[in-house]
């Protein structure tokens, strides 16, 4: 290792000019290379504290001959980095109405520190926001012999999870609920389920008890995490041991373990606000270090909000373009990452006054980058500002969306309304009239029906409206457009025939969600019927509302045995995620039809609907898939193509009958020939196969 020696001593330390390219605290044995970045400061000092403790035990002025351009880089000798916390002090002037917040007696958390202290015990607050310290990371995580699944964006089943949320409740059966080593413990069940990839919810460092409030005698805490208190540290709070020196370890051995069991991993991640808040939000991070470069600022220094949360980043701004570039370097480098979802990802396309861009910055210099050049690129292509990009957002072939619009088109064609079975057609068959394929690739639409910001699945089809009154804003949060339907009683019910048609429409959008083009997305539990008991925004209930209650697996058994069949069924045909070889009969790989084959004639009362898949499979044999939709709640006829001699149409997935794995559908289903008569509100899910 190349030594450095000291060439002044200041305050009692020796030390050195740094290494201005490390940002960070970077150690070198008991030699630490401290680099921090500030446009506008005058000076800048590094402040070192004992662990845990308030106040610093020594404050150590960067020369001003240590700065070059915008830098200050020094080498602290003899630092003890197990038993060391840090921060930053800088100076420089303080006018608000110009973005300007400099305080010199204000400690300032590095926004590259690897590791946070202040909350690192779920629930306990430590001191106020002065209390978050850097930690000086040295973790040395053993990847041994690491291959990373190589799985197209196409092929992804994928499951989104509240990392506290999967494992709390005391029904999940792990040994450390809530926690990373939890969802290890569970990888046997993912794969049972079939999922190949885990989209996990912030894991960046917040604060939990930002905004902590009672209400109703109940503990209301920034559960889901999306206010950002440090972008490069994992969440201390979901490891299930304290990692001195190694924050991370653990999340890295669930990423290397899910990996390992062909599952990726990707991060939800949040650049379009971060937890300071607006004018009237503490000042703990970014303002403190350069609060005019980091954020959308009005004219007289006030916060723009597009991002619904009191400030927004200044993503194009040349800086922070670099700080989020970094930022995610360093999670697919030290975490072996394979992809992320971007929180309220149009506010990353626009420009530092706040009007949209053509060609962001930021996010081509993301979709060109060579570190990330093999990871997923998935934007949440909307913002709280009204800018809508689904099927707009700037891609240049390496950006993935989520498909806002297969959620609002198969919501509504499902629960029977009118006038929308062209448009779900559009949707299953890969959303191609958005999505061209010359202009955005194959890899472009990640398709769901629910995730974690609204109803879960079962109480899509339990509530017609939002209960939000457990939040305490008198149930005017969340979402109001929720396209639901309560199956004809509001919440639980006794009624066995409602129960019934809630679980028969649980299956129905499981059936079509895993039957179209483009990945698979859904939330935990809905595989189980999970509930928030009406709840459509359960962003700050640390409770029953927004945990997994394992119970309810046994409960409605039938339906994840209906869902792990399906997601291995879809694995088996591949002409279900991608165009194949023409099948035999020359049918188009994907084709629309209504009560008749190929009849493409809707209606406004249109509500039956099939889709044949058709195409050849790895054998060169013919490979083909017919989903056929009832929304109607009468029973339907469809008639079916006709097939080549010695072919016939079989039944593999019916959704008005219980659901066993194995069992033959076929006696099932009332049949004249190539017509099938399908139940009100059920799917068929058919293969053409040889005859027996």
């Amino acid at each position: 290792m190349q030594q450095y020696y000291p060439t002044e001593k200041i305050n009692g330390f020796y030390v050195r000019p740094g290494l201005y390219l490390l940002n960070g605290a970077t150690p070198f044995g008991d030699v630490v290379n401290f680099t921090v970045r500030s446009a506008n400061a005058e000076a800048c000092s590094v402040v070192l504290f004992h662990r845990k403790a308030k106040e610093p035990f020594a404050v150590i002025p960067i020369p001003e001959h240590y700065r070059i351009g915008d830098t200050w880089s020094i080498m602290i000798f003899q630092i003890d980095i197990y038993e060391t916390e840090y921060c930053y002090r800088l100076d420089g002037p303080y006018h608000p109405e110009k973005g300007l917040l400099f305080d010199k007696h204000r400690n300032v958390l590095d926004p590259y520190a690897r590791a946070v202290t202040g909350q690192s015990v779920w629930g306990e607050k430590v001191g106020d926001y002065g209390c978050y310290h850097g930690r000086i990371y040295s973790g040395q995580f053993d990847w041994g012999e690491f291959h990373q699944p190589k799985t197209p964006l196409s092929d992804l089943i994928i499951y989104e999870m509240h990392v506290r949320g999967f494992t709390k409740h005391e029904s999940s059966g792990v040994k450390h609920p809530g926690t990373f080593d939890g969802i290890i413990q569970k990888i046997p069940y993912l794969k049972q389920l079939g999922v190949n990839a885990v989209e996990l919810m912030p894991v960046f460092e917040f604060d939990e008890m930002d905004g902590a409030r009672i209400h109703d005698g109940k503990q209301l805490l920034n559960y889901w995490g999306y206010h950002t208190t440090c972008f490069f540290a994992p969440n201390t709070s979901y490891s299930s041991r304290i990692e001195f020196n190694h924050e991370g370890d653990e999340l890295k051995m669930l990423i290397k373990k899910l990996n390992e069991n062909g599952i990726q991993v990707f991060l939800d991640v949040v650049f379009n606000h971060t937890s300071e808040g607006d004018e009237h939000g503490p000042a703990f991070s970014f303002k403190g270090l350069d609060n005019s470069v980091y954020y959308m600022l009005t004219p007289d220094g006030k916060y723009y909000n597009f991002s619904g949360c009191g400030n927004t980043f200044n993503c194009n701004h040349p800086v922070v373009q670099q700080f989020i570039l970094d930022c995610l370097r360093h999670w697919v480098i030290e975490y072996r990452v394979d992809g992320f979802r971007f929180d309220l990802a149009s506010i990353l396309g626009r420009s530092e006054d706040g009007s949209p861009m053509a060609n962001p910055p930021l996010l081509k210099n993301l979709a060109f980058d060579p570190i990330l050049s093999k990871v997923k690129l998935i934007a949440e292509a909307w913002d709280a500002g009204g800018l809508y990009q689904v099927g707009s957002f700037p891609s240049w072939k390496r950006w993935a969306e989520w498909n806002g619009k297969f959620r609002d088109d198969l919501r509504a064609f499902l629960k029977g309304d009118d006038g929308r079975a062209w448009n779900a057609a559009q949707r299953i068959m890969g959303s191609r009239d958005i999505y061209p394929p010359e202009l955005r690739g194959n890899n472009v639409s990640v398709n769901f029906l629910t995730c974690h910001d609204g109803f879960t699945l079962y109480d899509l089809y339990s509530y017609n409206h939002k209960h939000n009154e457990a939040n305490g804003w008198n149930n005017t949060d969340g979402d109001n457009a929720c396209d639901s339907w309560n199956c004809g009683e509001e919440g639980e019910t006794q009624n066995q025939e409602i129960q019934n048609l809630r679980i028969r429409m649980v299956k129905n959008a499981f059936a079509v969600l895993l039957c179209s083009r483009g990945a698979a997305m859904f939330p935990a539990g809905d595989e189980f019927c999970n509930t928030q008991f009406g709840n459509n925004n359960v962003y700050c209930q640390d409770n029953i509302t927004a945990w997994l209650d394992w119970n309810r697996l046994e409960q409605f058994r039938e339906v994840f045995d209906f869902v792990s069949d399906l997601t291995a069924f879809r694995k088996a045909h591949k002409i279900l995620r991608e165009d194949t070889e023409p099948c035999s009969m020359d049918f188009p790989c994907m084709s629309i039809h209504n009560s008749l084959p190929w009849n493409q004639e809707f209606r406004n009362d249109t509500h039956v609907l099939g889709i044949l898949f058709a195409g050849q499979d790895e054998d060169k044999q013919d490979d083909l898939v017919f989903l056929g939709i009832n929304a109607h709640w009468e029973e339907q006829h469809m008639q079916l193509p006709d097939l080549a001699p010695g072919l016939d149409w079989s039944v593999q997935f019916y959704t008005n009958v219980p659901h066993v794995s194995g069992q033959d559908y076929n006696p099932l289903v009332r049949r004249e020939g190539n017509t099938f008569w399908i139940a009100p509100r059920s799917v068929l899910i058919l293969t053409g196969s040889r005859k027996a």
